[in-house]
Order: C-alpha cells, then sequence, then structure tokens
C-alpha cells in the first residue's frame, strides 16, 4: 500500500479562456412540473415563452416520473442547440444523462430542494435572469462520472450519507424537502456504526481505513456544507475527501467545520483522483450518488472522458 499525499489548501486554478455557444435556433425545455411546490410547469411555459420571443423555436417536454427527461431526450431525433432543465439537482442529472452531444449548451432553472451546481454557479431561480444568461452564451465546461453504472456530477458519498439517504427514500411519500433529511439523519444515527472503508485512488490503495468517503466536484455539499472552493469543475478530476474516524462525535465536529469554514480540514483530507474504488472490510455499506439511494458497497468511480456545457452568467 502507499501513502498518497493530501491536499488541505491550495492555491486557485487559472481561469480558462471564455467559451461562447453559437447562436440559438432550436430549444428543448425539459420541465419537472412538480419542482418549486407545483411551479415547475408554469416556469417552464415562462422560460418557453420568453425562448420563442428571442427568435428561437421552442418546445416544451413535461416530465411525469422518473427517467422521463432521460428517455425523452435519448429519443430526440431533430437536433437542438439549446436545453433547458427546469427542477432540481434529479432532473439537470437526467437531462445531462441523456443528452447524446455533451457540446450542447445547458441552462438551468433551479427550482429543487439543494440546487447544488446552480449555487455553485450562482444561478437564481428566476425566468428572467434565465433568459438573459441563455442570451449571453457564456460556457462552463462541466466533468461528469460513472458509479457503478450511475451518471455522477455532483457527490458519491460512502457510509453515513448513503445511510441517510436510504432513510429519506425510505420514507419518501412525495417531494423532497430539508425536513425529509432532518428526520432522517436522526433515524440513521440511532445506533449508527462507523464502518472501515478500504480505499483505492486512480490504482493505488492509501494506507489505513476510514469511516466516511465523499467524492465530489462541488462546493456547496447539501446546499449548505461547504468543500473545497478551489475545486475546478473542467479539471478532469473530482476530490476525494476521506474521514478516518466517522462516529457520530466526530460527523458532527466535521460538520461544524464544514459550516463555519470548509473541508477539508481537521482529520479530513482531501485527494483529487480520476477513478476511485472503495470496499467494506465489515460488511456491505449504502453509498449514495447525487442524492439517489444506489445501493452498498463496493463502490468504482471513473470520471468520463466527455465534458457537458453549462450556461453562465
Amino acid at each position: 500500500m502507499t501513502e498518497r499525499s493530501a491536499v488541505q489548501a491550495s492555491a486557485p486554478l487559472p481561469t480558462p479562456p471564455l467559451e461562447l455557444a453559437e447562436p440559438y435556433r432550436r430549444a428543448l425545455v425539459v420541465a419537472n412540473p412538480i419542482a418549486g411546490r407545483g411551479l415547475g410547469e408554469t416556469v417552464g411555459r415562462d422560460v418557453a415563452a420568453g425562448l420563442s420571443k428571442l427568435g428561437i423555436a421552442t418546445e416544451l417536454y413535461l416530465t411525469r416520473a422518473r427517467g422521463d427527461a432521460r428517455a425523452r431526450l435519448r429519443g430526440q431525433r431533430e437536433p437542438v442547440d439549446l436545453v433547458v432543465s427546469v427542477g432540481g439537482d434529479g432532473s439537470l442529472r437526467e437531462v445531462l444523462d441523456g443528452l447524446m452531444d455533451p457540446a450542447t449548451p445547458i441552462a438551468m432553472v433551479p427550482l429543487g430542494t439543494a440546487n447544488v451546481l446552480a449555487l455553485d454557479l450562482g444561478l437564481e431561480r428566476n425566468v428572467d435572469r434565465a433568459l438573459e444568461i441563455i442570451a449571453g452564451r457564456r460556457l462552463q465546461r462541466l466533468d461528469v462520472a460513472r458509479v457503478n453504472g450511475h451518471l455522477s456530477f455532483l457527490v458519491t458519498g460512502v457510509g453515513f450519507d448513503g445511510a441517510v439517504v436510504r432513510e429519506v427514500e425510505r420514507a419518501r411519500t412525495g417531494p423532497i424537502s430539508k425536513w425529509s433529511y432532518s428526520r432522517a439523519i436522526v433515524r440513521a444515527l440511532r445506533g449508527y456504526r462507523a464502518p472501515r472503508l478500504k480505499v483505492e485512488l486512480d490504482g493505488e490503495e492509501l494506507d489505513g481505513r476510514f469511516g466516511l468517503v465523499l467524492i465530489a466536484n462541488i462546493i456547496h455539499y447539501g446546499g449548505s456544507l461547504k468543500l473545497s472552493r478551489h475545486r475546478r469543475l473542467d479539471d478532469g478530476r473530482f476530490e476525494a475527501y476521506l474521514f478516518p474516524s466517522a462516529d457520530p462525535r466526530h460527523l458532527i465536529a466535521l460538520a461544524l467545520r464544514g459550516f463555519v469554514s470548509e473541508l477539508p480540514g481537521g482529520s479530513c483530507t482531501m485527494h483529487p483522483c480520476s477513478r476511485a474504488k472503495v470496499v467494506s472490510d465489515d460488511g456491505p455499506v449504502p453509498y449514495q450518488v447525487d442524492g439517489d439511494f444506489r445501493g452498498e458497497t463496493p463502490v468504482e468511480f471513473e470520471v468520463l472522458r466527455r465534458q457537458h456545457r453549462i450556461l453562465i452568467p
């Protein structure tokens, strides 16, 4: 086994050259009608109307169930120059997973519970502002990864947060709120025993065992806990955050650090990587991908070569 050097702090990476989208001719607006406490359909129609006023031929598609957005984009016959995702992080992930050409610009109107990527990019829940951003055509490239066959663009968590998301989905009867997560945290803490996770990054097995592993490409984890602000969305790597101890006392201390300042810090270390493998020494451990419970260890993670284009202010 080898000891991989950890990153505690680093200078910001250089800003890449500005990339602009080509002028749009055809657009597809994909809206989750129940997002934003039922505002998704109205907002989707407003966005479609605004794009039409800009002279862009626009189609509005309203999803009805999980997987609809992905299936709609996989079945797209006529090419489009723009896709607008109206909804939360789950809606955006389906758009990313279904879009056949990753160079197609994607705009967002964030209406979900956390809207993690929108927070990172400074996007607002405002139709007029979204239309201004679309008209500006300014692009940010976005890395995505595969985790046991599932697409990830936010964060994969192995350990306690996987247990929390599992509890959220067990109790789910409708749209998820922040209270859903609060109650799930309380249930997950009851009798929780931290696992012993073995971690391999870019083909190197790390010394020691870990109680919690996060592999992220974001800053605002869960919408409030802050990870490293020095991450880059388009450098071909995610950041692996490793927690040697993850009993409830240590989890609370690390969460407070993430709320007040940022991680890594304390016992948490950060290791940029493009591939990862996480297995458990003592039985299956739950994991989540971008807020969805996906099963139990082992977990295999790999950044894909394709990069998507997100419209930004």
